[in-house]
């Protein structure tokens, strides 16, 4: 992937990308209602797979993948320890103070937004709450890092000296990444990482951060449905997430809300 040739978006592809990401920011908004106890993972990946079709557009999950084993919901819905890619179904019920990320990607006129938050499900606990907090800071300060003339690892450092100053570890084998009418391109965006290193960030790189912060060891087990990511020592981990365009003075949030 390093390897890989960066594409530099022009102006009309980012307005593409800024309408897509606007959509999946809308879409979050709508399905935050239906994040409580007693209601299951594949109610609200159904209720997102309605209200995405509705709009014209496509869910990009959906079908996405190796051809003898697509992601086969419209959403990711990632509860407690499950680090991401969780596959949404009809068995697995919400209860008071689970967390859950809930991670869309909307593709509109060929083009994709992709965003994701953790939502408490009832009332958290102190820890969960903690936890939910810090990831989302961490976002805020991976994306401070971004402008022109920065390097990637600047992220990646931003993001991991918060996270491990308050106690927590940062997920290695999932990174953000490069996105435009591909759902997944170069570069990747760790959330970890030294600064001053990586490739420089110029006007018209569009990619994601999406750091996922486990209360305890970094390391992540996969699951037999080869989909779904979750913590080796069974601790909660949260995730959120932004598609970011940088710009000529610094940096655009295409995924959140106007």
């Amino acid at each position: 992937m390093g390897r890989e040739q960066i594409t530099l978006l022009s102006r009309r592809e980012i307005d593409k990308m800024r309408q897509a990401g606007q959509l999946a920011a809308e879409l979050l908004d709508y399905l935050a209602p239906m994040v409580k106890p007693g209601v299951s993972t594949l109610e609200i990946n159904d209720e997102a797979e309605r209200w995405t079709q509705a709009r014209g557009a496509k869910s990009a999950p959906l079908g996405y993948g190796p051809k003898n084993n697509p992601f086969t919901r419209s959403i990711c819905t990632s509860v407690n320890e499950v680090i991401c890619h969780g596959i949404p179904n009809a068995k697995q019920i919400l209860q008071d103070g689970d967390i859950i990320n809930i991670d869309v990607t909307p593709i509109l006129d060929g083009y994709h937004g992709d965003t994701s938050r953790t939502f408490f499900v009832g009332t958290p606990s102190p820890e969960a709450k903690r936890l939910v907090e810090v990831t989302e800071e961490c976002l805020r300060r991976g994306i401070a890092a971004v402008k022109p003339g920065a390097k990637i690892g600047d992220i990646g450092a931003a993001i991991q000296e918060y996270a491990e100053a308050n106690g927590y570890s940062v997920v290695r084998d999932f990174v953000g990444h490069g996105i435009s009418h591909v759902f997944h391109t170069a570069p990747q965006i760790p959330h970890y990482g030294t600064r001053g290193k990586g490739k420089r960030l110029k006007p018209g790189m569009v990619f994601t951060i999406e750091p996922m912060i486990n209360q305890g060891t970094w390391e992540a087990v996969m699951l037999d449905d080869g989909w779904t990511a979750i913590t080796a020592d069974g601790k909660l981990s949260a995730q959120f997430e932004h598609t970011v365009a940088v710009t000529k003075d610094g940096v655009e949030i295409l995924t959140l809300r106007n």
